[in-house]
C-alpha cells in the first residue's frame, strides 16, 4: 500500500490549485479502495448505522468532489473504481449490493450525491452503465422517494435525486418533489432563514444543506419550476447578507452547532452561490471567501498521517464526534468543490480574489438569535447567541449550541464530564453547583428576545432557580449581565474564552481578585467582574487534553467564581479575547446599574438597556 499525503503548501489561488487539492484528497483515499467492493473502509470507529453503511457513505461523499471535477472537464484517476462501486452497489443480485432502505436510513442521505451527479453530468454519467445498470441505479435511488426520514434537511435528498433524474432524461416524480418542498416550507422563518425542521436549530445546516441544495435546484430546474427557483434564489440572497458576517478576513468561520467535522463545508454555500450565478456579492468576493477558507483549513492538522481527513475540527478529536460521524463522514467537506463544475473561462475563475466587503462591527440576526461581533481588522469574529438547542441530544449539545459566545479564533471546549469545573466545558458559560462538584449551565431557554444591542434569555438550571441573562456587544468586549433568583445556596462559576495551556502560558490576577488574564501562544483571554453585589474571585482552570475543538493541548480558561446564598443576585462581567493585542491594557467597559437600567461606556462605544 502506497500512502499519499496532502500538499499543505498548495497556494490555492487558481482553479488548477483547487483541482490539485481535490486530487490530493482522493489520492490519499486511493490505497483504501478495493477492486470488487462498493464501499471504502477508512477506519475502525463506527456509528449507529454500522460499518457496512459507513463504507458506502465514504464512497458517496467522495462523489461530491468527483462529479463537479468531471463536469468541469477534470479527470479522476480512480474513476473506474467508483463507477464499478456504483454498478455493484445498485445491483440487487450482487454480493456488494447496498441493500434495501429502512426507515430513517443513512443511505437516504448518501443518495443526494448521485442526484447532483446526474444533474451535473446528465448523459455523461449514464453512459458508463448499460440499460439494465441504469435501471438498477434508478430503482435503488427511487427507494428514497417515499422513505420515512427525519423531518428536517433530509427532505432535500429525494429532491436532489428527482432533479438528477429530470436532468439526465430519466422518469422523475414531480409530485414527490412538491411534497418535500411543502414540508420544508413549514421550516421557513423569513429573511432567508430556515430552521432545520420544526423547532430545530439554525446552524450550518441552513447554509450547507437548505441553501446549498436549494441553489443547485434553482440552477438546474429553472425551466420546469421557475417560481420555486426564483424564491430559492431570493431567499439565498437574503441569507448571504447575514452569513458573510460569520467569516473573518483570514477565512476562518465561527464554529457553532453540530457536524463541525465537515470542516470546509462551512463555506459550501459560497460554492453554490458561484455555481448558480447568484447575484449577491461580486465573483471576486465570493472567490476570496472560498479560497481563504480553504487556505485557513490547510494550516490546521486536519489529516491523519496518511492524508485521510480525521474526525474532529482543527485537530483530530473523537470526543466531539456525533453518533453519525463515521471515518468517511468528514468528506462532506467535498461539497465545497462544486465550483470545479465551472469552466476556466467562468467569471468566478477569471475574477481577481477580493477581500470581504465592509461589514459592520456588530450585526444582528434575529431569526438565529445571534449577534456577530468583529474586531477592527476583521480577524476575530465572535457570535453571541441564546435560545438554540438540538433536541435530539447529540453529543455535547450544550457545548455546541448553548454557550453565551463562540469565537472564530478560540472556538469552544466540550463537556468531558460535569464533575469538576475543569471537565464541565465552562468557557463562555455560567454554571452552578450545590457544592457537590457537579455543575449545571444553560440548556433550554424559557424565553429569548433580541435587539440590535442585546440578546436576552431566561433559563432555569433547576425548577426553583431562575436566571435572566443579557448579552451585550461592547466594542472588542462583550458584557454579560445575569439576574439570579435561587431558592437554595449555590456556587457559581463563569468562564471566558479558552486558550492553550502550555509551560509558557501566563495567568495574571488583579490584587482585588476582580479580573484574570490568561496569555498563551494562541492569544489572550480576559474576564473582569463589574458588580459588587455578589463578590466573586478570579482564577483560571485547566481542562483535560482534547477539550478544545481548536487544539489538542489542555486549555486554560479565565474564571470568576463565588458563593450565592439563597436569594436574588446580580452578576455583571466583561469578557474579551484577542490573538495578539494586549487586551489587558485596553479600557474595560464602565457599567452603571440603577434599578432596572444598565448603562455602559467604553472607548468608542456606549449604550443603555432596560433590565426587565
Amino acid at each position: 500500500m502506497t500512502l499519499k499525503t496532502i500538499n499543505t503548501g498548495n497556494p490555492l489561488r487558481t482553479r488548477d490549485d483547487v483541482q490539485h487539492l481535490l486530487n490530493d484528497l482522493l489520492a490519499a483515499v486511493s490505497p483504501y479502495t478495493e477492486e470488487g467492493k462498493s464501499g471504502i473502509d477508512l477506519g475502525n470507529t463506527t456509528t449507529h448505522y454500522g460499518k457496512e453503511i459507513a463504507k458506502m457513505e465514504a464512497l458517496s461523499r467522495m462523489l461530491w468532489g468527483i462529479f463537479p471535477l468531471l463536469a468541469g472537464g477534470g479527470e479522476c484517476p480512480d474513476l473506474p473504481f467508483y463507477i464499478n462501486a456504483i454498478r455493484f452497489g445498485t445491483d440487487p443480485q450482487h454480493p456488494q449490493y447496498w441493500g434495501n432502505i429502512r426507515d430513517f436510513d443513512q443511505r437516504c442521505v448518501e443518495m443526494a450525491a448521485f442526484g447532483v451527479g446526474l444533474a451535473l453530468l446528465d448523459k455523461r454519467l449514464l453512459s458508463h452503465f448499460s440499460a439494465q445498470e441504469q435501471q438498477n441505479l434508478a430503482d435503488w435511488l427511487n427507494q428514497g422517494r417515499a422513505a420515512v426520514i427525519p423531518n428536517n434537511n433530509w427532505n432535500f435528498f429525494p429532491v436532489m435525486v428527482q432533479m438528477g433524474f429530470k436532468q439526465a432524461g430519466m422518469p422523475w416524480d414531480e409530485s414527490a418533489v412538491a411534497a418535500r418542498f411543502a414540508l420544508m416550507e413549514t421550516y421557513y422563518l423569513g429573511d432567508g432563514w430556515y430552521s432545520d425542521g420544526p423547532d430545530r436549530p439554525r446552524d450550518y445546516y441552513i447554509s450547507m444543506a437548505f441553501h446549498y441544495y436549494g441553489l443547485i435546484y434553482a440552477q438546474n430546474m429553472a425551466d420546469v419550476d421557475a417560481p420555486r427557483a426564483a424564491v430559492l434564489r431570493e431567499r439565498a440572497q437574503q441569507f448571504a447578507q447575514d452569513f458573510i458576517t460569520m467569516f473573518s478576513a483570514s477565512g476562518a468561520a465561527v464554529p457553532f452547532g453540530r457536524s463541525l467535522t465537515y470542516r470546509f463545508a462551512e463555506a459550501a454555500f459560497w460554492s453554490a452561490a458561484a455555481y448558480s450565478k447568484l447575484e449577491v456579492f461580486t465573483p471576486g468576493i465570493v472567490k476570496g471567501l472560498i479560497l481563504r477558507h480553504l487556505r485557513h483549513w490547510l494550516k490546521e492538522p486536519i489529516f491523519d498521517r496518511d492524508g485521510v481527513l480525521s474526525i474532529g475540527y482543527h485537530a483530530p478529536n473523537l470526543a466531539m464526534a456525533e453518533d453519525y460521524n463515521a471515518p468517511g463522514s468528514p468528506y462532506w467537506a467535498c461539497k465545497l468543490f462544486l465550483v470545479l463544475a465551472l469552466q476556466q473561462d467562468d467569471a468566478f475563475w477569471q475574477a481577481e480574489e477580493a477581500p470581504l466587503p465592509e461589514i459592520p462591527a456588530t450585526h444582528c440576526i434575529p431569526h438565529a438569535s445571534q449577534i456577530l461581533m468583529r474586531d477592527a481588522q476583521g480577524q476575530h469574529v465572535v457570535m453571541l447567541t441564546s435560545g438554540q438547542i438540538e433536541r435530539n441530544n447529540f453529543i455535547n449539545t450544550e457545548a455546541k449550541y448553548t454557550k453565551f459566545a463562540y469565537s472564530s479564533q478560540f472556538g469552544f471546549t466540550i463537556d468531558r464530564g460535569r464533575y469538576g469545573l475543569n471537565h464541565a466545558g465552562c468557557d463562555s458559560m455560567l454554571m452552578f453547583s450545590e457544592d457537590d462538584g457537579y455543575f449545571r449551565g444553560r440548556r433550554e431557554c424559557a424565553e429569548t428576545r433580541i435587539t440590535e444591542s442585546m440578546i436576552y434569555s431566561r433559563w432555569l438550571p433547576w425548577h426553583d432557580v431562575t436566571v435572566q441573562t443579557w448579552l451585550i456587544p461592547c466594542g472588542d468586549w462583550h458584557l454579560r449581565v445575569h439576574h439570579v433568583e435561587n431558592q437554595r445556596p449555590l456556587t457559581s462559576a463563569e468562564g471566558g474564552f479558552a486558550v492553550i495551556q502550555e509551560p509558557e502560558t501566563r495567568t495574571e490576577i488583579t490584587a482585588d481578585k476582580r479580573a484574570v488574564t490568561v496569555s498563551a501562544r494562541n492569544g489572550v483571554s480576559r474576564i473582569v467582574c463589574l458588580d459588587d453585589s455578589a463578590p466573586r474571585d478570579a482564577a483560571a482552570i485547566v481542562t483535560p487534553p482534547n477539550s478544545s475543538i481548536m487544539f489538542a493541548e489542555t486549555a486554560s480558561i479565565p474564571l470568576l467564581a463565588g458563593a450565592l446564598p439563597a436569594g436574588s443576585h446580580w452578576l455583571i462581567i466583561a469578557v474579551c479575547a484577542a490573538a495578539t493585542q494586549d487586551i489587558s491594557a485596553q479600557g474595560v467597559p464602565e457599567v452603571i446599574r440603577e434599578e432596572e437600567q444598565l448603562r455602559w461606556h467604553s472607548p468608542g462605544h456606549s449604550g443603555q438597556i432596560t433590565l426587565r
